[in-house]
């Protein structure tokens, strides 16, 4: 399952929806609209298996929480790229299925894919 942070804009979640992209977001589809606390997401992620969740929110990127039943990934794009980078990321062929991205926490920048992994000590990076 995808999910999006209640920071990706509409219009970048009309485009996902127009590629078939299939998600839900926060705030809309799932939870509420309140939570803007990390703690809550991670809550919900914990509780739920198997998620990818995008955010725009750069206190995502930690190693420290990295788990082997969600994906989280950070967009550090324009924002008028977002869902672009987000379609991208999830057909490069390092992360195109739920299985390649459970256990890390990416960082996405239109340069590269910085990323951790639960099964790595350090962080790696990956090309467009």
């Amino acid at each position: 399952m995808i999910i999006l942070d209640h920071n990706i804009p509409e219009d970048q979640a009309e485009q996902l929806r127009d590629h078939r992209i299939h998600f839900r977001q926060i705030g809309f589809e799932v939870g509420r609209p309140e939570w803007d606390d990390q703690q809550e997401i991670l809550r919900f992620l914990h509780a739920t298996k198997q998620i990818t969740f995008f955010t725009r929110d750069l206190g995502f990127f930690r190693s420290s929480w990295l788990h082997a039943n969600y994906c989280l990934v950070t967009l550090t794009v324009p924002i008028l790229e977002t869902a672009h980078y987000i379609s991208k990321l999830l057909r490069h062929p390092q992360f195109n299925t739920r299985a390649k991205r459970n256990g890390k926490v990416i960082r996405v920048s239109t340069k590269n894919i910085n990323f951790w992994d639960i099964r790595r000590q350090r962080p790696s990076t990956a090309r467009w």
